[in-house]
C-alpha cells in the first residue's frame, strides 16, 4: 500500500527534491451579463466585489488574498451576443485547515479519513452552490456568474468516467480474446518547470533519476518518459504566446498496477506541484 492511499483530503503530501503536493480547491468561474447594460467592463472592479463577497458572511473565506482570484475579459466583446460570458476568473482556496480535526476535540480527532473526505466534498459542494448564480453589482451594472470545478480536480467524476469508458469498451468488443477488463495505469503531467526534476547545480534539464524518485512517492513506476512541453500557451485576452523551450516538461508516469494509480490520481487531484524555494 502506497503512502498516498492514507492521504486525508486536507493534508499536505510531501515528495522527494523539495517538493510537495499541496491542497486547494479550484473553481473555474464565467460572467454573463445581467441586465441591458453596454458599458464596459472593468475587471479590477469585476475582482474587487467578488472577493468582498468571498471574503464577507455568510461565506468568509479564510485568508484569501488577491492573488488567488483572476478575472479576465473575454475577447471581442462588441461583437459577443447578450446570452454570452463576458468574463472569465479562477479561484483557488488554498487555506483549508479549518475543515481539519482540532486538537482537543475528541469526536473530530476519531473521524476517519472517509469521514474527512465526505466532510470536504459536502464543504465544496455547498460552497459551489453557493456562488453558483450569484449576481453582481457594479455600480449598477449587473453581472451573473457560473461556477465550474474543473473535470482534473474531480476526482470521483473522474474515476466514474473512465469506469465507464472501460466497461462499454468491454462490452462492445467482439473479439472473445479481448473480453478482458481494462483500467488504466498511466499520468500525463504537464507544463511543470523543467528545473524541478533536475539535478541540483548539475544541470537544468530534468533528470529521468530525479524524476522517478520524486513520482516513486506515490506508487511503483512500471515506465516514465519526459519531455519538453513547449506547445502554445492560450492566453484569457485570446492572445497566445510561446513557451521558451525548456522551461517546462511533461512527464508520462505509468505505473506497475491500478492501486497505484488510483492512489496517485487521487493524491494529485485537488493539490498543486509546489516547491519549497527556501
Amino acid at each position: 500500500m502506497s503512502a498516498a492511499s492514507a492521504l486525508r483530503p486536507t493534508e499536505l503530501f510531501p515528495l522527494p527534491s523539495g517538493l510537495s503536493l499541496s491542497p486547494r480547491l479550484k473553481l473555474l468561474l464565467t460572467f454573463f451579463r445581467a441586465d441591458l447594460t453596454v458599458r464596459p467592463l472593468d475587471e479590477w472592479q469585476l475582482k474587487s466585489a467578488l472577493l468582498a463577497f468571498l471574503r464577507d458572511p455568510p461565506l468568509s473565506l479564510p485568508l484569501l488574498p488577491d492573488s488567488d482570484l483572476s478575472v479576465s475579459r473575454l475577447p471581442d466583446l462588441q461583437k459577443r451576443r447578450r446570452e454570452e460570458p463576458v468574463a472569465s476568473g479562477v479561484l483557488h482556496v488554498r487555506d483549508l485547515t479549518f475543515l481539519r480535526p482540532r486538537k482537543g476535540d475528541g469526536e473530530a480527532e476519531e473521524m476517519t479519513r472517509e469521514q474527512e473526505e465526505e466532510k470536504y466534498f459536502e464543504w465544496r459542494n455547498t460552497l459551489v452552490q453557493k456562488l453558483e448564480g450569484i449576481e453582481l453589482n457594479l455600480e449598477g451594472v449587473k453581472f451573473r456568474m457560473t461556477v465550474e470545478i474543473p473535470s482534473s480536480d474531480d476526482f470521483r467524476t473522474m474515476k466514474k468516467s473512465w469506469e465507464d469508458f472501460y466497461s462499454s469498451e468491454l462490452l462492445n468488443s467482439r473479439n472473445p480474446v479481448r473480453k478482458i477488463a481494462k483500467r488504466p495505469d498511466t499520468i500525463i503531467v504537464r507544463g511543470v518547470p523543467s528545473r524541478w526534476f533536475a539535478e541540483t547545480r548539475v544541470s537544468s534539464k530534468p533528470s529521468t533519476l530525479v524524476t522517478h524518485t520524486i513520482f516513486s512517492a506515490l506508487g511503483k513506476i512500471g515506465n516514465l518518459k519526459i519531455a519538453n512541453d513547449d506547445e502554445i500557451e492560450a492566453k484569457g485576452d485570446g492572445a497566445s504566446k510561446e513557451l521558451i523551450s525548456g522551461l517546462n516538461c511533461k512527464v508520462w508516469v505509468q505505473f506497475e498496477n491500478y492501486d497505484d494509480f488510483h492512489d496517485a490520481m487521487k493524491a494529485l487531484c485537488g493539490r498543486s506541484l509546489e516547491k519549497d524555494l527556501g
